[in-house]
């Protein structure tokens, strides 16, 4: 996900939008409980809107059509004036000032991607993408110069002479993106930016999106109809349903706990393993010992897990590898206190951030849980083969295991020789400084 600040950039609380007759009387009505379609002479289009949308994040604003996140849009970039409620716009609170101060506001800090594009056909592309910086009183050199710059960075350096019906509808859509890049808002409003892109052509500007965001860590609004594309792009997510924000949420928030009925049914089809990551389904690992944990330790903590094999970590819980039922008995056998030399560097393991789709193969190689690490490398959860596939399907996870090497040694047979050991303690002395990792 993308690195966020804290501080909030938009925000909105109670926002009506009502058109027709009365507006003020239907905004009391609403408020008083009545339904919507009950009003006389007057359609509510967004009703008690209230959403804070932080710097740098990608916040999507997703509903069917007629659900009111196109109206919305539009009160955020001060085309529609709200009916009641209060918009604020960084420390300015938009429905209170002057048409002269919102569209200050609109030039300098909020930008706009459209669905079909809305390029200058008589323009050059460089020209289309410099428009913002003509319209702020940058100097032609100065804002062609930055134009081809942010060209560069869409993937359309060399097309800035041509003209927009020379290109493909993906490249006019970068065009579009381009040019709201070259203005350097604050604030990049995208209204469908890509639904009229063939499906193929589409995904690549949404696998765009995310690579520019991560170098430029843009404020985006984005409305879509389409709930995978609101997973896929949105760090959160605000759910619409006839006017009203019904949910709002990180992806894995809407899709593993909906706030009702609606919503439920809203993600019921949508691609589990392109959304959820390792960090969201993954465990607390049980089968853990430390380096400096003898044979027996591990051994105890097998059987008590019935596995026969456990991840091994350092003191930093650090992940440094797997131990075998096998090699620990030996060890024992050999009247070995410490299980240094029989580590393996095999472990199989997954970032915490990675998505469902790229742990099948890991599932199926591991001998284990496939271990889950962040960052630095420590071990902090396992996705067990029943949970991946469980958290796959609509129903609750499983926290079954299924991580057994084939052919594991009998628990009678680790009892028995933990029982004729060393004066039959099933654990190392306290002495030896070897402790179980807990």
């Amino acid at each position: 996900m993308t690195e966020k600040n804290n501080d909030v950039l938009v925000k909105a609380n109670g926002l009506y939008k009502v058109f027709g007759r009365r507006t003020q009387e239907a905004v009391d009505k609403l408020r008083a409980g009545t339904p919507r379609e009950e009003l006389d002479g007057a359609t509510a289009a967004v009703i008690d809107a209230s959403f804070e949308v932080q710097r740098g994040e990608i916040f999507v604003v997703m509903g069917l059509s007629g659900s009111g996140k196109s109206t919305l849009i539009r009160m955020i970039n001060g085309l529609h004036d709200a009916t009641a409620g209060t918009l604020t716009i960084g420390d300015q609170e938009i429905t209170t000032i002057s048409d002269k101060a919102l569209r200050a506001i609109r030039r300098d800090h909020i930008s706009m991607v459209f669905q079909h594009f809305a390029l200058l056909p008589h323009r050059t592309v460089a020209d289309n993408v410099a428009y913002p910086l003509e319209l702020q009183g940058v100097g032609k050199r100065e804002r062609l110069d930055k134009a081809n710059e942010i060209l560069d960075l869409v993937g359309l350096g060399g097309w800035g002479e041509k003209f927009p019906s020379q290109l493909s509808g993906g490249m006019q859509q970068r065009v579009g993106i381009a040019r709201a890049l070259c203005a350097d808002t604050d604030i990049m409003l995208m209204d469908e930016a890509f639904s009229a892109l063939d499906p193929l052509i589409r995904r690549e500007m949404q696998e765009q999106l995310l690579e520019l965001q991560q170098k430029l860590h843009k404020t985006i609004i984005f409305i879509t109809h389409d709930l995978n594309e609101a997973m896929f792009l949105g760090d959160r997510i605000a759910v619409m349903r006839d006017g009203r924000i019904v949910q709002v949420g990180s992806p894995e928030d809407i899709l593993t706990d909906p706030a009702n009925d609606y919503v439920e049914q809203f993600v019921q089809d949508v691609d589990r393993a392109r959304v959820l990551t390792a960090g969201n389904v993954m465990e607390k690992p049980i089968a853990v010992v430390s380096s400096t944990a003898g044979p027996r330790t591990a051994l105890k903590t097998m059987r008590d897990a019935f596995l026969s094999a456990v991840y091994v970590v350092d003191r930093d819980r650090k992940l440094l590898g797997t131990l075998e039922d096998r090699d620990a008995l030996k060890l024992v056998r050999k009247g070995e206190r410490s299980i240094q030399g029989a580590i393996k560097n095999d472990a199989t393991t997954v970032n915490v951030d990675d998505v469902l789709m790229d742990l099948f193969i890991p599932a199926v190689e591991s001998k284990l849980a496939v271990a889950v690490v962040d960052e630095a490398g420590k071990l902090v959860g396992v996705i067990p083969r029943m949970t991946l596939l469980a958290a796959l399907g609509p129903g609750p996870g499983s926290t079954e295991e299924i991580t057994l090497p084939a052919q594991p040694v009998p628990t009678t047979v680790i009892d028995q020789v933990l029982a004729d050991s060393e004066d039959g303690r099933p654990v190392d002395s306290p002495a030896t400084g070897h402790e179980e990792a807990r």
